[in-house]
């Protein structure tokens, strides 16, 4: 139960539920189905075997409050270790599911974009795409949708090689 002003952290939430607050309104997204968390998972772990020790991959447990109206809660996020989580993260991910997509694509997209998050991920375990967007001083830029079994190098916030289909499976 959430109750007025108190915002549940995902470890204090044992409906499945996540929690975020944009500009003082409260987002609950509903539980997600097992293709989500496994592909949540699966990236996770690719990540932190490529992720320099300066750096930390959280899943969904630490939010990022840019405003102190704002608290967001990316699928993974990564972050300097020290940094406050007033800071922005150097990856935001977001996993999309069916109940998620407008959210993700449009939404947060946005907003990780006017809280200056220089790398959005969005990966779609369902038609097994990964974007990667990367942000400019215009705003996003796509650097690479990749569909299934193609591969790409991404440098940004660290070398790694993606392919959707491995994390997706």
């Amino acid at each position: 139960m959430v109750h007025a002003g108190v915002v549940p952290t995902a470890e204090a939430t044992r409906d499945g539920r996540r929690y975020e607050i944009l500009d003082g309104r409260l987002l609950v997204t509903g539980p997600q189905p097992p293709a989500h968390h496994a592909a949540v998972i699966a990236l996770m772990v690719q990540l932190k075997h490529a992720c320099p020790s300066d750096l930390l991959v959280a899943v969904g447990s630490l939010p990022f409050r840019p405003t102190p109206t704002t608290t967001l809660r990316p699928d993974l996020m990564v972050c300097h270790r020290d940094t406050p989580v007033t800071e922005p993260p150097v990856l935001a991910v977001e996993v999309i599911s069916a109940t998620t997509r407008t959210t993700d694509v449009v939404l947060k997209r946005a907003l990780y974009e006017t809280h200056r998050i220089p790398s959005y991920w969005l990966l779609d375990p369902t038609t097994q795409e990964l974007t990667i967007l990367e942000l400019t001083p215009t705003g996003y830029t796509c650097q690479a949708v990749l569909q299934s079994e193609e591969s790409f190098e991404a440098i940004h916030p660290f070398p790694i090689t993606l392919t959707p289909a491995t994390l997706c499976s």
